[in-house]
């Protein structure tokens, strides 16, 4: 009997237990299926959900390009005439000074030739040309000789640029290239020359090669020995494509851009097209485009890194193109 008592009381108190049991494990169940079901949704829905990249765009323009060599160099007198007295003897009258502008025939010194016990009337040098005075070596009191120039004159006040380029340069020089010319006493300001000269001989020492540049001396501001900051234009090209070289992207040998366009299945977004293009001269950052790009298109500048072909994208900045600003 009371073997049967415990029995019933074992009994009876397993039951709501394996009961309890039962439904824990059937309640998880359907939980972690209810969770696996929740995710695959997800995961359905985020594959249908395309990613839009922030990008900033630019347009190609049609205009000018330029190719040139940068180079540095001294303003010099152009074509210098020395000046010579016909006799020896002691500058006694100084009649012009530095940067005076003469004229041919124009008295410049007297030089007395007198010697002791002997006078003579004093000679003149006069100009042979007329021209601007750049140098007057001589002095009043000074003796001088016929073989001593006693002034310098530059012919009409021409000044010329003298500057070296490198060996691996001469190909690209010729006389007659025009040359843009800055100073650092005109900051904004460019004044505008030609090649004149190029010398026949590079220098076995230094390499180079001497070119002169006549510079057209606006409002007479420039000075000679002036430092001046050249480009001389190589190669000029007219009404070309050209693009900022930073919206270029290069891989495995090839070039391309992407272009912004609508996106034909959704007009409410802005997709890209990846679009191989063929450069040409590339000079400060602006590459001109000779074939695969036509002037206005609108092109990704940045955040084009991540782009593929059709990506959506969003455009937060829009930059003028080279040239524009």
């Amino acid at each position: 009997m009371s073997s049967q008592t415990r029995f019933f009381r074992s009994e009876g108190w397993a039951g709501p237990l394996l009961i309890g049991l039962g439904i824990f494990v059937v309640g998880g169940s359907l939980f972690s299926c209810s969770r696996l079901g929740g995710a695959d949704t997800r995961a359905s829905a985020g594959q249908q959900e395309r990613p839009v990249y922030a990008v900033s765009t630019t347009r190609a323009v049609k205009g000018q390009i330029r190719d040139y060599l940068a180079l540095s160099g001294d303003l010099v007198a152009g074509s210098t005439v020395d000046v010579y007295p016909d006799v020896a003897g002691r500058v006694t009258k100084l009649m012009v000074r530095l940067g005076d502008r003469v004229e041919k025939d124009q008295v410049l010194i007297e030089v007395d030739p007198s010697r002791p016990g002997m006078n003579f009337v004093p000679s003149l040098v006069k100009a042979p040309i007329g021209g601007v005075v750049i140098a007057v070596p001589a002095q009043v009191g000074m003796t001088v000789a016929q073989s001593v120039p006693v002034v310098r004159l530059s012919a009409s006040g021409a000044l010329e640029i003298k500057t070296y380029v490198a060996e691996r340069f001469i190909s690209k020089i010729r006389v007659g290239l025009s040359a843009m010319v800055t100073l650092d006493a005109y900051p904004g300001e460019t004044f505008y020359g030609t090649v004149r000269e190029v010398s026949p001989v590079v220098d076995p020492l230094s390499r180079t090669m001497e070119v002169r540049i006549s510079v057209q001396n606006q409002g007479n501001k420039l000075k000679t020995g002036m430092f001046a900051k050249v480009r001389i234009i190589t190669q000029e090209k007219q009404n070309v494509v050209k693009i900022p070289s930073a919206a270029v992207v290069s891989r495995y040998g090839e070039q391309w851009v992407f272009v912004v366009e609508s996106d034909p299945t959704d007009p409410a977004f802005t997709v890209v097209r990846k679009r191989p293009i063929k450069g040409g001269i590339l000079i400060d950052n602006q590459l001109e485009v000779l074939e695969g790009l036509a002037a206005d298109e609108e092109i990704v500048i940045r955040g084009q890194t991540l782009l593929d072909d059709g990506a959506r994208v969003n455009v937060v900045e829009r930059q003028p193109g080279v040239g524009s600003r």
